[in-house]
């Protein structure tokens, strides 16, 4: 930790351990102590850790061939674009290396249609308050958390931020020049904030009164977290435009922007690009991600897990009056608290498990997919004594 602290950049506040190894939902660190996970990668490793078949697919994968560059096409992309299409909304995909640069391509995606339609004042997008979409300067430009957005202003112009859930907001902030309404199903970093029963398919049809383009940032609820394989699915509407990053690799750096097939039509050749987008290693690995989420059962598993956990949180907020409100999808839950939240994360640690606490109060649980009912009992144990 001592070398890590004098040779890494210092944007990151980091907890005091080292993790060595992981299986399933367990961490170890350089102590050999072990630790229950409920933060996956933040969202990312739904299939656990060093699940065997993504670790198959990567060693055959590594002896036959990494890397020749978008010119030319190659198997593992090709299979996963075809599995993303066959089970979404989507006709094409472009595939590029985070959810950041998938949230890049979603904001130029929507611009260039409108522009190649001759609408070149349409460039605006109205997206929420509370929101995250990524650290680059469109992406934070782009999310509607002014702590994000401090110290880089002048941010790039073209956002409007409004309160996630007021479709009235909503309806007066589009205008001549709106382009596009981005936003997530559910706010993860935001605080786990959910929509209101009929919000979304609001917004729906508030897009289609207006010419407007839905963009679903769906880069921490999709990949079967909320208990669908994408969260769009629980609210009977489609958006435009799709990004995904995160869990599609399980843990290894992917990102992905979906679209129909007239929108997608604007990327012509040469219109976007990325040298590592799609690259054969690390799409063999997210085939096998997606086999396994559709074709194991995974993703009703997470459903189920996701009610218990929720009901069991529920049991504590009728114990405890600190706990605010308990509230989420399948297995990204949010535990809001009158109290602060890193010291309940502290607390935990220290007795053998990981979570994380967001927007300061807001414990935020998300742990692997195949997690079972005596994991999810010991954290509630945990967290009932800690908050006694």
């Amino acid at each position: 930790m001592n070398k890590a602290d004098k040779v890494i950049a210092k944007t990151y506040t980091r907890f005091p351990i080292v993790i060595t190894k992981g299986n399933g939902c367990s961490l170890w660190d350089t102590q050999g102590k072990k630790y229950m996970d409920f933060v996956s990668g933040i969202a990312v490793c739904n299939l656990g850790h060093a699940h065997p078949k993504v670790s198959e697919a990567l060693s055959k994968q590594a002896d036959v061939l990494l890397h020749v560059s978008n010119l030319y096409y190659t198997e593992p992309q090709i299979e996963l674009a075809y599995r993303l299409t066959q089970n979404s909304f989507a006709d094409r995909v472009f595939f590029c290396n985070s959810g950041a640069e998938a949230n890049e391509a979603a904001i130029k995606l929507a611009r260039k249609y409108f522009n190649d339609k001759g609408e070149k004042e349409r460039y605006r997008i109205v997206t929420m308050e509370k929101s995250f979409h990524g650290r680059t300067m469109a992406t934070l430009s782009a999310t509607g958390q002014e702590k994000i957005r401090k110290g880089f202003e002048p941010v790039l112009e073209g956002f409007d931020y409004i309160p996630f859930n007021d479709i009235d907001a909503l309806r007066k902030s589009i205008g001549p020049s709106t382009c596009a309404v981005l936003l997530e199903p559910i706010q993860g970093e935001g605080g786990v904030r959910c929509p209101d029963p009929d919000y979304l398919k609001a917004v729906r049809r508030l897009c289609d009164e207006t010419d407007v383009l839905l963009i679903f940032d769906e880069i921490q609820t999709g990949m079967g977290r909320t208990g669908k394989f994408f969260a769009y699915e629980h609210f009977g509407i489609e958006p435009d435009i799709m990004t995904l990053a995160k869990a599609l690799a399980n843990g290894l750096p992917i990102g992905a922007m979906l679209a129909s097939e007239e929108v997608a039509e604007a990327f012509g050749p040469g219109a976007h690009a990325s040298t590592f987008g799609g690259t054969p290693i690390i799409t063999a690995a997210s085939v096998q991600v997606v086999k396994v989420l559709l074709e194991e059962n995974l993703i009703h598993h997470c459903a189920t897990m996701g009610a218990y956990f929720k009901e069991r949180l529920s049991e504590l907020k009728a114990k405890h009056e600190s706990i605010v409100d308990v509230r989420g999808m399948g297995l990204l839950l949010g535990m809001k608290l009158k109290i602060d939240g890193g010291t309940i994360v502290n607390s935990c640690m220290e007795k053998g498990f990981l979570i994380n606490c967001i927007q300061g109060n807001v414990l935020r649980f998300i742990p692997p997919l195949i997690v079972e009912k005596e994991e999810i009992d010991a954290l509630v144990a945990c967290l009932d004594e800690i908050l006694g």
